[in-house]
């Protein structure tokens, strides 16, 4: 079945869920007040800003600035997936031989500073994103965008060089911002100033928050336009409900969980099954202020793993890989650490009808057959499951299994280290940005020492962290990749081999296979949802039991804390909702 589409929207397969006539999204409140101030908290990882500007490559901007500053020319919806809805655009066509796709934009659209959003604003946005200075994700996901034409000052088409169902909806979710963004002249040239140098002019966006107070290395905070021009359309009714959102940063977690529980912000996300367990606690909680809650959803698992770069020797080896993956009891730590929170990744389609079951099927093997000599055996075998310490396994059972496959690959014990031919130790380096992730990777550590191989800890600061990561220079790292129901050109960019060699790419494990080129470019091309489930899950066989990520744990619940003195939500989550993006979209201040 071919991609739908209509007048007010757009679906990868099969119908929209809501009509062209919807009022509002189903899971917000539309009479919610406005009003109020919703308080966050940044993440740690991003321990301050020093920039306004999200898209360009060096510095950290400010937590949220990008979703609540910029409009995009569709809205997706938080209650079905593989759609968006007209925002800046009021409709959207899709040629009948699939090669392009034009939007008309809404005439009354605005930008903050009060002028029109035009399609040459749409045309500066897409060649700004595409340019020298900005991530080369980009680069990746709209390679198949042939270009942009201004059709007048309230159209734009994007063409495409081949048929890809995703695209209209990724060159739909791009940010839009105002020619007038850094338009001052460079002083020494006289020239306008190229966009890495565009740090801290204020954003000219069209969203419905700007850039109020700002206390650098302290708080920022987002204010409400009153006149925000879309706050009646149906995308948007209901959103948007606070005058001020401000995200606070603290220097530690110590800091900002002391900070909750003193009522300095509002809500906070857990990821640390151990705060959520033993340290949630304290008079505001017995007094019902703020309240400890979990709220199950439907997204994707994603595959937070370790990454293991085989730029590096002996990382190059799979046998090495997977003998490292043998010797992660996870079982132990869930029960230990995690008390009990988390279940195993498997895949990298978890929870989705991308992920690969049992054995291949017919459609599966018709993709996999033309590389069966350049992919493991294992792959055309059950899927992959990663190994288990319970049951019928046992860690020793697998430490031995690693010890065999070392030997295989070349690597013995001798004078109380893992060696190869030459005598060389077998030692990695583990890279974080925190250093309390040293008590999380120490059990793997100590299973790792009986094999005689040596992993040291090697935390740095956040922008040492990144900068290595841009140039993959690390050994081991550990990264939490979100999942998708619908993927799409993402995955040339986290796994494709001109990503493995493009500095700053999402390919930090530095895969270079041609079977998983030819598998991203058949779930990227897929003209029938049958044939697209068959790439992913062929994809899934591929990276996993190729052994390049050593794949960690998920939750089925977002963990969050929030001030009921203070806030209001609506009584359910949606299924696709992260947790603060939901409170950010949709919850309002009580008086």
């Amino acid at each position: 079945m071919p991609p739908a589409w209509s007048a007010h929207g757009y679906a990868l397969w099969g119908e929209l869920r809501y009509p062209p006539d919807f009022p509002h999204f189903d899971y917000v409140n539309a009479q919610a007040p406005k009003g109020g101030e919703l308080r966050l908290v940044s993440n740690l990882r991003v321990s301050t800003f020093d920039k306004y500007n999200p898209f360009t490559l060096r510095g950290n901007a400010p937590a949220y600035l990008s979703s609540l500053m910029f409009d995009s020319l569709l809205a997706g919806a938080l209650d079905e997936t593989g759609s968006a809805y007209g925002l800046l655009a009021s409709d959207v066509a899709l040629a009948p031989d699939r090669l392009s796709v034009t939007f008309r934009l809404r005439p009354q659209a605005r930008f903050h500073n009060g002028q029109a959003v035009l399609a040459a604003d749409v045309k500066h946005s897409f060649d700004t994103l595409m340019g020298p200075h900005t991530s080369p994700a980009y680069k990746t996901m709209l390679e198949d965008v042939a270009g942009l034409d201004v059709v007048d000052d309230h159209t734009v088409r994007f063409r495409f060089r081949k048929i890809n169902r995703e695209l209209p909806l990724t060159v739909g979710s791009l940010p839009v911002f105002s020619r007038a963004w850094g338009d001052e002249k460079d002083p020494k040239t006289g020239q306008r100033k190229s966009f890495d140098q565009v740090v801290t002019d204020i954003p000219i966006g069209s969203g419905p928050y700007k850039i109020g107070p700002v206390r650098f290395g302290k708080d920022i905070t987002y204010v409400r336009d009153p006149a925000y021009w879309a706050r009646d359309l149906p995308v948007r009714r209901g959103t948007a409900n606070f005058d001020r959102i401000t995200v606070k940063i603290y220097k530690d977690n110590t800091a900002r969980l002391e900070a909750l529980k003193a009522g300095e912000f509002d809500l906070m996300r857990f990821f640390s099954a151990g705060d959520w367990a033993r340290r949630v606690n304290g008079k505001r909680f017995d007094s019902g202020e703020l309240v400890k809650a979990e709220f199950t959803h439907r997204q994707p698992t994603g595959f937070q793993s370790y990454v293991l770069n085989t730029r590096r020797p002996p990382l190059d080896d799979i046998r090495v890989r997977q003998a490292l993956g043998l010797a992660l009891d996870y079982e132990w730590m869930n029960r230990q650490m995690f008390y009990s929170a988390y279940q195993r990744v498997q895949g990298l389609f978890g929870n989705t009808d991308c992920a690969s079951n049992g054995l291949p099927g017919q459609a599966e093997l018709a993709l996999l057959a033309p590389w069966r000599g350049q992919l493991p055996p294992a792959v055309f075998g059950p899927a992959y499951r990663a190994p288990r310490t319970d049951g019928d396994d046992s860690l020793r059972g697998n430490l031995r299994r690693a010890q065999a496959l070392l030997r295989e690959a070349g690597w013995t014990v001798r004078d109380g280290a893992l060696r190869n031919a030459q005598g060389e130790p077998m030692v990695f380096e583990y890279l974080d940005s925190q250093e309390t992730g040293a008590r999380v990777v120490a059990p793997w550590s100590r299973n790792l020492e009986k094999l005689g191989i040596e992993l040291r800890f090697r935390p740095v600061d956040f922008a040492l962290y990144q900068q290595r990561l841009r140039t993959f220079n690390f050994d081991i790292t550990s990264l939490a990749y979100g999942g998708t129901h619908n993927p799409g050109t993402e995955y040339a960019d986290l796994f494709g081999s001109q990503a493995a060699s493009t500095e700053d790419s999402g390919n930090l494990a530095g895969v270079r296979s041609p079977a998983v080129d030819a598998l991203v470019a058949r779930l990227i091309g897929a003209g029938t949802r049958p044939d697209f489930l068959a790439a992913c899950r062929a994809l899934d066989r591929v990276i996993m039991h190729s052994h390049y990520l050593v794949p960690q744990w998920s939750s089925s619940t977002h963990r969050m804390v929030y001030n009921a003195w203070r806030l209001a939500r609506p009584a359910s989550m949606p299924p696709y909702a992260t947790g603060e993006d939901w409170a950010i979209d949709t919850w309002w201040s009580k008086p």
